[in-house]
């Protein structure tokens, strides 16, 4: 079956970086679009990247823009999200996931989706 395996998320200063991954398995990893979504404490789901099949297209929410890398290795069915510069509104669970397009991720939780990991940023 789908799964879908998040790690890398930890308590982090303002400024500092982290890199999330993703172990998906039970499907044909390199014919689908994937994505980032976050959850917030107290909020609902947010889609914060999207990446295309082949990896050349990233799209960003506007507030991650210029400080998030979303990137795919293909051969390992593994995605990843790198994050500089991090702030306390990145604060949040991450869930990777599978994407209608690179912009448009799902917005309620997935039956396939992991436990997410994650990420706190504070002082």
């Amino acid at each position: 079956q789908v799964q879908l395996v998040e790690s890398g998320g930890g308590l982090v200063q303002p400024g500092g970086s982290l890199t999330l991954s993703c172990a998906a398995s039970g499907f044909t990893f390199s014919r689908e679009i994937m994505g980032w979504v976050r959850q917030a404490p107290g909020k609902g789901l947010k889609w914060v990247s999207g990446l295309s099949t082949g990896g050349t297209r990233r799209h960003y929410v506007e507030s991650v823009e210029g400080r998030f890398t979303v990137s795919r290795d293909n051969a390992k069915n593994m995605l990843y999200l790198q994050m500089n510069d991090l702030k306390p509104e990145d604060t949040g669970v991450y869930y990777c996931t599978k994407c209608t397009s690179p912009w448009d991720c799902p917005k309620v939780r997935q039956d396939y989706w992991g436990q997410g990991t994650q990420v706190t940023v504070s002082s």
